[in-house]
Order: C-alpha cells, then structure tokens, then sequence
C-alpha cells in the first residue's frame, strides 16, 4: 500500500534542518564578534572601576556621545569624507598604477631591468621619510597627503601583480598561442584571469594601508580628517575627542575591508576558491 503521509517522528524532523543551519549561522554570527564584545566591556569595566582616571581612559559611553555631537555638528562626517576620499584616490592609484608597473616588468625585460632596483629598494623602506621633501615640493594639503599614501601603497600590488603573472602556468600561455590567440587576448583572457586572485591579495594589502597612511599624514600635516582632527583634539588635552577618533578610524577600516572582501568574491566567483568552506 502507497504511504499517503509522514509518521509523527518524520514530522518533527523536516522542520529541524533549517532550525539547525538557522542555530549554526547564529554561532559562527555570535563567534566572530564575541572578541570585540569583550574588548567593549573590558573597557567600560576598567574605566569605570576607577583604575584610571576618566583623562587618561574615557568611558566608552561617553566616547560614543562625543562621536554623536560631532555627528550633530557634521565635523564627523567632514572629517571622515576627507580622509576616506584620500584614501580611496590613492589606492586607486596605487591599484591602476601598480598593475601596470607589475604587468610591465612582468612580461617586459627593459620595464624589469627599469623598476625592479626602484622596488627593491623602495618597498622596505620606511616611505615616511619621504614626508619632509613632499612637504616641501607640494605644501601640506590633499595632493601631498595622497601623494604619500601613493608612495607607500603601490609597492604590494606591484610585487603581486609581477609574482601572480610570473606564477601563472606555462602551458597556459603555450595553449593560448598554438590556438592563435593575439596579445590582447592573451592579456585579458588568459594572464589577467589567472593572476587575478593574487592581484586582489596585493589590493587587499594596499587598501587598509592607504587608510593607515592617509591617518599619519593628517596628523603630521594638520588640517581636517579624522587624523588631524585626533591631533587638535589631544593639542587641547580633550581626551574623548582622541578615543573617539580612534574608535572612528577602526569603524570606517572595518567598513572598507569588508567592502573589499566583498568585492574579491564577486570578482572570483568562477574560481575555485569561490567554492570552498568559509566561516567569514
């Protein structure tokens, strides 16, 4: 005889498995902020158990009222458009200039020959000490600031575009060209793809460092940005105004890092990487 219905157990089962995945999102959810969760408490608790002093450790409560009025004032969203904007130019920059550089001395031996002793001798260099000539040739305000950011961000997306086109699989490029391939289409189907992954970890290397740099360089040049604003604020001993620029910065990182791990995932979703396992 057919069975025309689900016995009692199987009808608690069915709705089990979604609960289930629903509990396990949760976890991995709860599980990857339960670090900074405990970082907030750590320091309401230490600042308001009176082990420092409220100059020297602010509540985070009233870090985050400070970050309100400066929202209500608009010096908040001034000085956070300015310094994402610097950081945002330069790394596109550093992004189109350093895949071209990297390209370049790739698959061309006078652009290797050209550039390979700059990087060399450019990327463990502290490129801060670079900071007084830009200062002087271009004075203190957004082209010398990104500038800066430009000089220390394009070495890791040089050095990843060369070792990612310099990696791809000879037999690849054999294949492309006993197929006819042109050198256009080599470029663009075969060698951009391939070096793609490794291309978007130098990017990703680059994009958090423009925000570092474009930061240190309002601080040392002045003016507005969260990092000059973080300078005034501990100018005039306002400890809240510097905790909060902290806080700030870190929000706005985390905001841009997200973005761009995002953005490699749409641009690989062909790859294999694409279908592997992640907690992120």
């Amino acid at each position: 005889m057919a069975r025309t219905g689900l016995t009692a157990a199987e009808r608690v089962e069915v709705p089990d498995v979604p609960a289930r995945s629903f509990a396990r999102t949760l976890l991995w959810g709860f599980a990857h902020v339960v670090s900074i969760l405990a970082l907030v408490l750590a320091w309401e608790g230490l600042a308001r158990s009176g082990a420092f002093t409220s100059f020297m450790l602010p509540s985070l409560s009233s870090v985050i009222t400070r970050i309100g009025t400066d929202a209500v004032s608009g010096d908040l969203f001034i000085n956070t458009g300015l310094t994402v904007y610097r950081a945002l130019v330069g790394f596109l920059i550093c992004a189109v200039g350093g895949i071209l550089i990297g390209l370049a001395m790739a698959r061309n031996t006078v652009a290797n020959w050209f550039f390979d002793p700059i990087v060399s001798i450019g990327f463990p260099m502290p490129k801060i000490a670079f900071l007084p000539v830009v200062i002087l040739w271009l004075g203190v305000y957004d082209v010398s600031k990104i500038t800066m950011i430009v000089i220390d961000a394009i070495f890791p997306v040089i050095a990843a575009t060369v070792i990612a086109v310099r990696g791809i699989d000879r037999e690849l490029i054999w294949s492309a060209r006993n197929m006819g391939a042109t050198d256009r289409e080599m470029m663009w189907q075969i060698v951009l793809p391939a070096a793609m992954p490794q291309i978007l970890t130098g990017l990703q290397v680059a994009l958090p460092l423009s925000l570092i740099v474009a930061v240190v360089a309002e601080m040392l040049m002045g003016g507005y940005g969260l990092g000059g604003a973080m300078m005034t604020a501990s100018r005039f001993a306002d400890s809240r105004g510097v905790f909060a620029g902290i806080v700030e910065i870190a929000i706005v990182g985390y905001v841009l890092i997200k973005a761009m791990t995002m953005l490699r995932r749409r641009l690989l979703i062909w790859h294999q990487e694409a279908n592997e396992p992640t907690t992120a």
